[in-house]
């Protein structure tokens, strides 16, 4: 496994980070299709072998079980300074603006909350899952710094937000001398590459790291044309996010099915590749011990130029989709409740 530094901060991570959404009581949240903590244990032992070193989960992950999967695994297996590990929170609810519970209220709620699940002093990475229309950029900053202070992060993150967001928080934070976003995770991969338009560009620029997530497309980019898989099945989420381009990408699945056949190596260890030379650590799910050693295996790949090209070549621009056609909505105005599951934190 490679490492690298995670953009403007001291964290050393592996080239690939584990995506634990996949982790979790399936009655405690809203996919069917997560693995519950036997295997979730198993699936960390084995990447901790492998070399894994970065986590990501989030609060919102089946109610909080997968950070208490995650947490009671990586206690038992691994060292705390040896492994980096992220959490995600999500916007105040409703029932809160309505109390009048302030950013800094909630942020510190959500954080401890976290922390309490995942069994663990601090984080080394906080990230603000999604945009907040709803609350001032000051305010969110502001608490997000407040946590970084206390001790009960190290650095903070942010996801599903659009560049001028990103370049617009940082600025602000630098100005008051706040914690500044050090990652962004975005929607991104071979049948997918709406970040490239802007915020790859203003990654490259700025130093900030790039960990997109659904790195494998929800399964379609590891699987040839017709085959299927429990995930592919269930995951009504993913099928939002694929099914209206399935032509347009089915072509890209199965150039990639064709190198990974060439190469002799699987599609998952061929699609990571490509994306391992646009960003600094793809959060890539597990749910089987297999799916470890593809993900782990893809990080001593190198493509040619022209496979680059060949993969590269048949993409057409796609239009917004998932939280991102949310975002948009919630930008123009339009009322959408986001929840944390079964429970409000």
């Amino acid at each position: 496994m490679k490492f690298t530094k995670l953009g403007n901060s001291d964290l050393n991570v592996s080239r690939i980070c584990m995506g634990c959404m996949g982790f979790g009581d399936a009655r405690n949240g809203q996919h069917t299709w997560t693995v519950d903590e036997e295997h979730t244990r198993e699936i960390i032992r084995r990447g901790l072998e492998c070399g894994i070193n970065f986590y990501d989960t989030a609060i919102a992950y089946q109610s909080g079980t997968s950070e208490q999967y995650v947490g009671r695994a990586l206690k038992d297996y691994a060292r705390r300074e040896d492994v980096v590990v992220a959490t995600k929170f999500l916007p105040r609810t409703p029932g809160e603006i309505e109390r009048g519970v302030s950013a800094r209220q909630h942020i510190a709620r959500m954080i401890d909350k976290s922390l309490e699940n995942l069994g663990m002093d601090y984080v080394d990475l906080y990230i603000y899952h999604m945009w907040d229309y709803s609350t001032p950029l000051y305010d969110i900053m502001e608490g997000l710094n407040s946590v970084v202070k206390a001790g009960k992060a190290r650095y903070i993150g942010i996801s599903n937000c659009y560049a001028y967001q990103l370049a617009k928080a940082n600025d602000l934070a630098e100005k008051e001398g706040f914690a500044k976003f050090v990652s962004v995770q975005g929607h991104y991969n071979l049948i997918f590459r709406e970040e490239e338009q802007e915020m790859a560009k203003l990654c490259r620029e700025d130093n900030i790291a790039m960990t997109p997530y659904s790195a494998l497309a929800g399964g379609r980019l590891a699987k040839k044309p017709g085959e299927t898989s429990k995930r592919l099945q269930e995951d009504d989420y993913a099928r939002l996010k694929y099914d209206a381009t399935a032509k347009e990408d089915g072509i890209i699945i199965s150039r990639v099915a064709e190198l990974a056949g060439k190469r002799g190596v699987s599609m998952t260890e061929i699609s990571l590749a490509w994306l391992l030379t646009k960003v600094t650590a793809p959060v890539v799910g597990a749910t089987k011990l297999s799916h470890v050693t593809g993900m782990a295996n893809a990080s001593d790949i190198c493509l040619t130029r022209d496979e680059l090209f060949y993969l590269e070549e048949p993409y057409v621009p796609h239009a917004l989709v998932g939280v991102m056609a949310q975002n948009t909505a919630e930008q123009a105005g339009e009322d959408h409740v986001w929840s944390t599951g079964n429970q409000e934190i």
